[in-house]
């Protein structure tokens, strides 16, 4: 299996190695040479040698060209990322889940391996599985598998719990994503369990936690602040902090996608994210999101008038920016807004919001006593 990948990304050329977050731009002239040669039994190029060297500390010398790199064609289309909703199916339960409905179904294997075959065709190099829980899906492991040979970059946004088993954790350690990114919904096993309304899930990610750190696995932690666990919140980071992981905190909690207010029960006063003003985003254009049953939108939100990509193939991503910039009009109300200009939240987010009926001050400078 290839120890590095070079692959064009957003009009430059890169060389990445999975598990691993350096990373080198090279210019097209030497990806172009790398190309030339990515089937050869003879010695990579003396500059490859030394950059893997000083980014990686790896020593590649007198290792075929061909078992050491994998070259990716440039593609006519320029999705660099995506994210792919393997399954809605879950093992919580969680008072604040984003989907309305956590319905185990998607595509037959047959289907899943054909949609890879588009998302590497689509130039996607960077993949986050994400669901529902993907580690639940019967096919997941061979979805990763798949993937990797592909030359993806990949990440797992997972809720933890069987991240512990065996054959996950060997798999990972043989072949390494770019990282693993866990949900933590507390810092005992009381809080833990309330949000995901699981009992004895807590102790389940903390195995998984262990494993991970175990075997060397990029992990990265996400800090759901709620109601549930805002009183752990140091000890939320100090776990963190505990196995290596980076950690990123969310303390805004949205309705569902499709507009239902009930996650927003689970919102922990005093801690909502307006830190950032939304200055734009690729979702559509450089970025897509693909559903369960191959159905592509601009991102995990936005997911009005959906491409088919098991029907139309890589065509219909054509169609994708233009729909992806209609979603982005300020509509609804937000036509006009004379504070558009520091809103913190995207048009398809507002409009969940809108649909939910939420409360101005969740989601905008309107609800505030300032704006009134």
């Amino acid at each position: 299996m290839h120890q590095l990948i070079v692959s064009p990304h957003n009009g430059a050329f890169l060389v990445a190695r999975p598990g691993d977050r350096a990373g080198m731009q090279i210019p097209r002239t030497l990806y172009g040479q790398l190309a030339s040669i990515a089937e050869s039994s003879g010695p990579l190029p003396a500059w490859l040698l030394d950059g893997a060297r000083t980014a990686w500390d790896l020593d590649l010398t007198g290792v075929p060209t061909r078992d050491a790199v994998l070259v990716r064609p440039q593609t006519r289309l320029g999705y660099g990322r995506a994210t792919y909703e393997i399954n809605k199916g879950c093992n919580f339960n969680c008072e604040h889940c984003y989907l309305a409905e956590r319905k185990f179904e998607g595509l037959p294997w047959e289907g899943k391996a054909r949609l890879l075959r588009l998302l590497r065709d689509a130039g996607v190099l960077w993949l986050q599985f994400t669901g529902g829980e993907p580690l639940i899906d019967r096919d997941f492991m061979d979805a990763y598998v798949l993937a990797y040979r592909f030359g993806m970059l990949i990440e797992i946004l997972t809720n933890g719990s069987r991240l512990h088993r065996p054959e996950v954790i060997g798999m990972l350690r043989e072949l390494p994503p770019h990282k693993v990114t866990v949900s933590l919904y507390g810092a005992t096993p009381d809080s833990f369990d309330s949000l995901t309304r699981k009992p004895g899930a807590f102790k389940l990610v903390e195995k998984g936690l262990i494993a991970a750190r175990e075997a060397g696995i990029a992990l990265d932690l996400a800090l759901i602040i709620t109601k549930h666990n805002v009183h752990e919140l140091d000890a939320m980071r100090a776990l963190a902090d505990r196995y290596g992981a980076s950690r990123t905190e969310y303390g805004t909690i949205s309705p569902t996608y499709s507009g239902a207010p009930e996650p927003l029960a689970a919102q922990a006063p005093g801690f909502l994210d307006k830190t950032s003003v939304f200055k734009g985003c690729p979702a559509g254009h450089t970025f897509f999101h693909v559903d369960p049953h191959g159905l592509a939108t601009m991102c995990k939100v936005g997911r009005d008038n959906p491409i088919d990509l098991m029907a139309e193939g890589l065509d219909g991503l054509l169609r994708l920016p233009a729909i992806a910039d209609a979603q982005m009009l300020r509509t609804g109300g937000c036509g006009g807004c004379q504070l558009s200009g520091t809103c913190r939240v995207c048009r398809p987010l507002a409009k969940a919001y809108q649909e939910a009926k939420a409360p101005l001050n969740t989601y905008c400078q309107h609800g505030s006593e300032e704006a009134q």
